[in-house]
């Protein structure tokens, strides 16, 4: 974990200097991927109770709630780009997380993230126009088989096709979490989006907790996830999108599996095998090394 983050320094640092981007927005991506992936540990000590679909709705509801408070967007006057863009952002939001949670409540977190890195990746590996590409996609493709061969038996199929799932649903996440950024004032898009992500998981979030939904303390656990994994780290991100290039954007979140890991041993005590260790070290040095070479800006969404 510490060559993972000193290479993600070393990367941001000399995207920094040739891009002109400052501190402020480097600090916000990280501190978003810490958010995330401490708040997903905590998430998983509700899934007794909740349910992870359940615990999903509970988080996004809140998050919804909150951002709503903070920014209060308006509702009329809104062009049809923009619910357009706020129902597909809020929609992959709903996705990414509702597989995301269905795939740590199968296998590890740090493994989980690094299955669902391919989004991400395939994001990075699209903006980028070397040959170089080709070793990037290799070393993410051998750590990836190599996740997955060494855990053997033991690495629940189903967990990993979630963890997929999820990243497919996390690249279309970065793409329209630009648009949105460019489309709304403030954190009006996030705030909508979220709204629609609550009504796309209320119903089988319901069925998932049941009764667990009238636990205060489970509702007061709920908050605390929704404050760390959705309302702090999305609005640190729109903002982080607003003031760098993505391909930047795209090599601190390179950072993702390793923290995921930390986080899965410190809050849920999930030990970290010497083959995932190296899994892991391989796609989050694919991951940032295609960023870091890409030379377009990504593509838009339309």
């Amino acid at each position: 974990m510490a060559g993972a983050r000193s290479l993600v320094a070393q990367a941001s640092g000399s995207l920094t200097e040739r891009r002109g981007v400052s501190p402020a927005p480097i600090g916000m991506v990280l501190g978003a991927v810490a958010a995330v992936q401490f708040g997903a540990g905590l998430a998983v000590t509700l899934f007794a109770d909740l349910g992870p679909v359940g615990t999903v709705l509970l988080r996004v509801g809140f998050a919804a709630v909150v951002l709503l408070i903070a920014w209060r967007p308006r509702w009329r006057g809104r062009t049809r780009r923009q619910w357009q863009l706020a129902a597909a952002f809020g929609l992959s939001l709903a996705v990414m997380n509702g597989l995301y949670y269905l795939a740590i409540d199968r296998i590890p977190q740090g493994v989980a993230v690094t299955f669902e890195f391919v989004g991400p990746l395939g994001v990075a590996l699209a903006a980028s126009r070397r040959g170089l590409d080709v070793v990037w996609a290799g070393m993410a493709a051998a750590g990836v088989a190599l996740l997955g061969g060494g855990l053997g038996p033991s690495l629940d199929s189903l967990g990993v096709v979630f963890a997929l799932g999820a990243g497919a649903a996390w690249a279309a996440y970065i793409l329209l979490n630009t648009r949105v950024g460019a489309a709304f004032e403030r954190g009006d898009g996030l705030a909508l989006a979220m709204v629609f992500a609550t009504a796309v998981l209320i119903v089988p979030g319901v069925v998932d907790a049941g009764d667990g939904l009238l636990d205060l303390g489970v509702l007061a656990l709920g908050f605390a996830v929704a404050l760390l994994s959705s309302v702090i780290p999305y609005s640190l991100e729109l903002e982080a999108l607003r003031r760098m290039p993505a391909r930047v954007f795209g090599v601190l979140m390179s950072l993702e599996p390793a923290l995921a890991a930390l986080a899965g041993f410190l809050v849920l005590g999930q030990g970290v095998r010497p083959v995932e260790a190296v899994a892991i070290a391989l796609v989050v040095t694919a991951s940032a090394g295609a960023a870091r070479t890409a030379r377009e800006p990504l593509p838009p969404v339309d």
